[in-house]
């Protein structure tokens, strides 16, 4: 069984004139040879779009509301402000702070000064033991209120940088959970997004194809345009739900992509192995209103046929598989139009034919 190709000459195909007689048909007609390959075996199952980064942010110190920059529906970039919160607390506790950070600063100044002049007078033995352990532990409390100084510093900035809510990423507003003037305490919820930059494709798998899946590890997304694209990463969740013994997968689409949005249900394709199948190219098919058939060749080469033929999965722009209607070896021809010319230019024949006897 031959590997498949997009390149029918690769194939081998035989191609050669064919039909009725060449001094009876109006033009030349070039026939291709139904072949039997080995196509993907694809297992197709609905899967619901999700957004990779969504999350709900919440107010992180108190402070009334003061104003919303951003409502439901609203593209936001990263970094830009959503909510501001009422500082005025908050800026109070930093100018504390800074003042203690002053104090504690002379104070370790000080200490560290007589620590220098007592350890100076301890060398010349003008003083005790004692008065250097003293003049030690004043200089080690200095340098600990000094720290606690410096950390109650930063926990203020800490705090009045949370009266500025920024968005954490780019994105899309979803919902908004207060209003201006309410208060806001630590947990209260303030705002909901998501960010359509990264999607990806949450699919409930039967456990019958969950090991075939992780071999092969391929997969494709459709669009809601038709489109299919492929994926970037599969993830297999490695426990099944008990309910329904079906593993979640998780399909990681390429970044940007258009018109998808979280929620939306759409097709997924998983490869799990190969499948013989009859191949023509695509433009062998002829379409007639709701009838989908191919002009094939007899075997003795002299007479056109119409076949209706049931396809199956199209292999890229060039090739699609045939479900029924037809055989390894049938010869079918390219050129639908020009077959459909000859074969009335055949029946007209025969009419005649039929009428001279």
């Amino acid at each position: 069984m031959r590997a498949f190709s997009f390149t029918w000459a690769i194939l081998g195909l035989l191609a050669f004139a064919g039909g009725v007689d060449a001094a009876e048909k109006p033009q030349e007609l070039t026939t291709v040879a139904v072949q039997q390959i080995s196509v993907p075996r694809v297992f197709r199952l609905d899967g619901v779009v999700e957004a990779v980064n969504q999350s709900t942010i919440s107010a992180q110190t108190n402070g009334q509301v003061e104003a919303i920059y951003y409502d439901v529906d609203d593209v936001v970039e990263a970094g830009a402000l959503l909510v501001k919160l009422k500082d005025t607390e908050q800026k109070a506790a930093l100018r504390r702070a800074e003042a203690d950070l002053r104090a504690a600063s002379a104070v370790m100044a000080d200490a560290r000064s007589n620590y220098k002049r007592i350890k100076d007078l301890f060398a010349k033995k003008l003083v005790a033991r004692s008065d250097l352990d003293k003049a030690q532990a004043s200089l080690d409390t200095a340098r600990a209120k000094l720290d606690a100084a410096r950390a109650a510093l930063a926990q203020a900035r800490e705090q009045l940088s949370y009266t500025r809510v920024t968005a954490p990423y780019k994105g899309i507003v979803t919902e908004r959970h207060v209003q201006v003037g309410e208060v806001a305490h630590p947990g209260t919820q303030l705002m909901s997004g998501i960010s359509l930059e990264q999607l990806r494709v949450a699919v409930d798998v039967p456990q019958s194809l969950i090991i075939a899946i992780r071999d092969k590890g391929k997969a494709r997304v459709q669009l809601p345009q038709g489109r299919w694209i492929d994926v970037a990463e599969l993830t297999v969740f490695p426990f099944a739900d008990p309910a329904s013994n079906t593993f979640k997968v998780r399909l990681m689409l390429p970044k940007n992509v258009e018109n998808l949005f979280p929620g939306m249900l759409v097709k997924t394709a998983f490869e799990t192995g190969v499948a013989p199948a009859l191949v023509i190219p695509a433009s062998a098919v002829a379409y007639r209103s709701e009838v989908t058939g191919v002009y094939v060749q007899d075997e003795d080469g002299k007479r056109i046929h119409f076949r209706y033929v049931r396809l199956g999965e199209a292999l890229g722009e060039e090739a699609v598989t045939v479900l029924s209607g037809l055989q390894e070896g049938d010869l079918v021809y390219l050129d639908p139009i020009k077959a459909g010319v000859a074969l009335k230019h055949q029946r007209r024949q025969a009419r005649e034919q039929n009428g001279h006897e």
